[in-house]
C-alpha cells in the first residue's frame, strides 16, 4: 500500500540547521523510501499569522524552496507547491471548521501559550490574539487531509496539531461519511533521537529566542562563528567532561554516524577541549552543508526556476485536491441543483441496491491495526482484535465477504463476536453474494 507523506515549513525568515534536521531532513529521506508518496509546501498562509511583514514574507518563500531543492529533493519524485497556490485548502479548512468544536480549540498549545502569557502581564486573556491563531490547526488539518497524507513529519511539539487533525477527520467521517472513511487518519512521524535541536544556549533552536546556528546564510564564517557560542560547562582542557546533557553533543548526534558518535563522546571524557570539540563539530557539519550550500546560491540566482518547478507542483497537487473537495463539497450538501434534481429520476428508472452491511478498518493509537463490521443501521457485529500490519486486517476482510460465514470457524482467535451468531451470519452471507454477483 502506497504511503502518502506530508510536510511544509512556515515562510516568516531564514532557515537554520534546526529546521534542517528536525523537518527537512526526515522529510526528504522519508520521500526516498519504496512505496511512499511524498508532499512538500511552504507553509504561507501559517505565515500570515505570526507575520505582517510582506517583503520578508516573499524572501522567506524564495529561500525555503531553494533551500529544499538545494537538500535533494526530487522534484519528479513528490509534489512541491506552495499553500497559497491550492485554493482546495482554505475552502476545506472552512469545512471543518464547521464540524470542529470551540473546546478542543481552547486546549491548542499555541493559544493556551498565548492567554498564559496574557494573563501573567495583567493584559486582557485575548489581547493580541487573532482568529488566524485560534483556529490556525485546523488550516494544518486542512494541508494533511485534503491529500489524506498517512504520515506528517514534524517535530515533537507539533504532535498535538496531528492529533487535532486525527480528532476533526474522524468527526467529519462520522457526520458526512456515509458509512465510510472519508478522510484518513493521520500520524505523526517523529525522530525520537533528534526531532528538537537544541540551541546555543541548550533551549530548543528558534529564532524567537535568538539562539539559531544559520544553514546556509552567511556562509561557513557564520556557521563556525555560530558554533564557537555554543554554550558549554566551565570544564578546563584535559579535564574529564561530562557529555549528557550538553547541547553540543546533541547536535554532534544530528550529523554523526553511531561510532562518530561514541568516539565523540569519549574524547570528551578522556578530557578534549571545548574549543577542539566544537571545531570537530563545525568540520562535520559543514562537510555535509557545504555542498548544499553552493546549490542554495544557484538557486536563489535564478528565481524564475523555482518558480516554474512550483507552478508545475501547484498543478500536479490540485489535480488531486479538487476530485476530493468536490466530494466534501457533495458530502455537507453543497451540491449541483440539476445533479440534486435528477437523483431522484434515476431512482425511478432503476431500482436501489438493498443496503449492505459494512467493514470498516482503522488504526488506533496503540499501533494496532483493526476492522470492524457493522450492521445497515450501524450497530457492531463483529469487532476484530489488533493487528500488527493493516495487510493483515485487509485479508481477513476480504476473505470474510468472500468466504461469508464459513471463515468464522478460525477467526475466533482474532475477533470478538458483538452480535447473535445467526444475525451475524446473515450478514456475512449477504456480502459473501453481492461479493459473488
Amino acid at each position: 500500500m502506497t504511503q502518502r507523506v506530508l510536510t511544509g515549513i512556515t515562510t516568516t525568515g531564514t532557515l537554520h540547521l534546526g529546521n534542517f534536521v528536525g523537518a527537512i531532513r526526515p522529510a526528504i529521506a522519508a520521500s526516498q523510501e519504496i512505496g511512499v508518496e511524498s508532499f512538500f509546501f511552504m507553509a504561507d498562509y501559517h505565515a500570515l499569522i505570526k507575520c505582517d511583514e510582506p517583503e520578508r514574507i516573499a524572501r522567506s518563500r524564495l529561500e525555503i524552496a531553494a533551500t529544499w531543492l538545494a537538500a535533494g529533493l526530487d522534484t519528479s519524485r513528490v509534489t512541491f507547491y506552495r499553500q497559497s497556490d491550492i485554493p482546495e485548502i482554505p475552502e476545506l479548512t472552512w469545512l471543518l471548521t464547521c464540524v470542529t468544536s470551540k473546546g478542543q480549540m481552547n486546549r491548542a498549545h499555541a493559544y493556551k501559550a498565548a492567554t498564559d502569557a496574557n494573563t501573567a502581564a495583567g493584559e486582557d486573556v485575548d489581547a493580541g490574539i487573532t482568529m488566524g491563531l485560534y483556529s490556525y490547526p485546523i488550516l494544518m488539518a486542512a494541508d494533511i487531509l485534503i491529500f489524506n497524507a498517512h504520515r506528517v513529519p514534524v517535530g515533537r511539539d507539533q504532535v498535538q496539531h496531528i492529533e487535532m487533525a486525527r480528532d476533526v477527520a474522524q468527526r467529519f467521517n462520522h457526520q458526512f461519511g456515509g458509512g465510510q472513511d472519508f478522510f484518513v487518519l493521520p500520524e505523526a512521524n517523529v525522530e525520537d533521537d533528534v526531532a528538537l535541536l537544541p540551541g546555543l544556549d541548550g533551549r530548543k533552536m528558534s529564532k524567537s529566542y535568538d539562539n539559531s546556528i544559520p544553514l546556509f546564510e552567511g556562509g561557513a564564517k557564520a556557521l563556525k562563528e555560530a558554533i564557537a557560542r555554543i554554550v558549554t560547562d566551565s570544564k578546563l582542557p584535559g579535564e574529564p567532561k561530562d557529555p549528557e546533557g550538553q547541547a553540543l553533543v546533541t547536535i554532534y548526534d544530528a550529523f554523526a554516524t553511531p561510532q562518530q558518535r561514541a568516539d565523540f563522546r569519549a574524547a570528551l571524557r578522556a578530557g578534549l577541549a571545548w574549543g577542539e570539540a566544537k571545531h570537530q563539530l563545525f568540520e562535520l557539519i559543514e562537510a555535509q552543508i557545504g555542498p548544499m550550500r553552493a546549490r542554495y546560491a544557484e538557486l536563489m540566482a535564478h528565481p524564475e526556476r523555482l518558480e516554474a518547478i512550483l507552478q508545475e507542483g501547484a498543478a500536479k497537487a490540485r489535480r488531486l485536491a479538487g476530485p476530493l473537495l468536490a466530494r466534501a463539497r457533495e458530502a455537507v450538501g453543497l451540491r449541483s441543483f440539476v445533479a440534486s434534481a435528477a437523483a431522484p429520476q434515476a431512482g425511478h428508472a432503476k431500482a436501489a441496491k438493498p443496503a449492505l452491511p459494512v467493514f470498516k478498518q482503522y488504526r488506533e493509537a496503540d499501533g494496532q491495526f483493526y476492522f470492524k463490521l457493522n450492521a445497515v443501521d450501524g450497530t457492531l457485529l463483529l469487532q476484530s482484535q489488533g493487528f500488527a500490519e493493516g495487510r493483515a486486517a485487509g485479508q481477513w476482510v476480504a476473505r470474510l465477504k468472500r468466504e461469508g460465514a464459513a471463515a468464522l470457524a478460525e477467526l475466533p482467535q482474532q475477533a470478538d463476536l458483538a452480535a447473535d451468531p445467526a444475525v451475524l451470519n446473515a450478514a456475512l452471507s449477504a456480502l459473501q453474494q453481492a461479493e459473488a454477483g
